[in-house]
């Protein structure tokens, strides 16, 4: 059982920004760790990358992987997410690909392996002739990746846990794994982390440390809250992780900003590693 992970905090990745004075913070707040953020996709270039690595090289933090966003319209809702987010509309996908490749490139030059983002929402019923295509583009893309000694990880939320299941499978791919994030199961309705673990547990290597409420309207998600207020269960959910041999860290993710952002970040912090030092006696 592994008891000691790294805890890591998810970066915003955005252009103009000083990846030297972000990863000093994140050191500032006894973490080891990062995953960068990107949702401008203009940060993808050479003298980024250099900065990137010049960054990890000066105060030791480990980028623990590169969550690739995609351009076009998005809402986080029930109503317009399914045709918005992801590979899964059609009229985004060959788009979004590309820039899921173009993730990876500038991976390749910084030194990251593993590349994460959100499909979309994927269809429940392998037979109703939407769920191969997808299956077919994701093994492509990962094939991509594998020829650059790359991981792609989906993150968890937008469908049933099972669903994500067969999609891995159904690639028949070694680099495909998961990002679990804890809340978004939740505020997407679809799962409770804990217990998603025994559905899809070996592929789980990277996290986001979230919290959140289920969803108590049709059309939006549930609310995020503090990491140990919400429905989440972290103590059970890092237990199990423990027990699974879990190989990645515990990245906290908190989606605020400002001070209270901090205080939120460094409190999951604390709570983490208590529940950590609990594990090993």
């Amino acid at each position: 059982m592994r008891t000691e992970m790294p805890i890591g905090v998810l970066v915003r990745f955005t252009p103009g920004v000083d990846l030297l004075e972000e990863f000093t913070r994140v050191k500032e707040m006894n973490l080891t760790s990062c995953q960068l953020s990107v949702w401008d996709l203009s940060v993808y270039t050479d003298a980024y990358a250099k900065s990137l690595k010049a960054a990890v090289k000066k105060t030791g933090i480990t980028v623990s992987g590169l969550w690739a966003g995609w351009s076009g319209p998005k809402e986080w809702n029930f109503t317009a997410g399914p045709e918005t987010l992801g590979i899964v509309p059609v009229a985004y996908r060959a788009m979004r690909l590309k820039e899921l490749e173009d993730a990876s490139d500038f991976a390749e030059k910084a030194g990251i392996t593993d590349i994460i983002t959100h499909l979309g929402f994927l269809p429940e019923n392998p037979n109703g002739g939407e769920f191969y295509p997808i299956v077919a583009a994701v093994r492509d893309l990962a094939n991509k990746y594998k020829k650059k000694n790359q991981r792609l990880l989906l993150e968890t939320g937008q469908e049933t846990p099972v669903t994500m299941l067969r999609l891995i499978q159904a690639t028949g791919c070694d680099n495909i794994g998961i990002n679990l994030d804890t809340a978004n199961l939740i505020l997407y309705g679809k799962a409770n982390p804990v217990d998603a673990l025994d559905v899809f547990g070996p592929y789980v290597w990277n996290t986001h440390c979230k919290d959140g409420l289920f969803p108590t309207c049709g059309d939006k998600l549930g609310v995020e809250v503090p990491l140990g207020k919400g429905k989440a269960n972290i103590k059970e959910v890092v237990k199990k992780l423990a027990k699974l041999d879990y190989p990645g860290p515990l990245t906290i993710e908190r989606e605020i900003r400002g001070e209270e952002q901090i205080r939120d970040i460094v409190m999951a912090r604390d709570l983490l590693l208590s529940i950590m030092a609990k594990l090993k006696k």
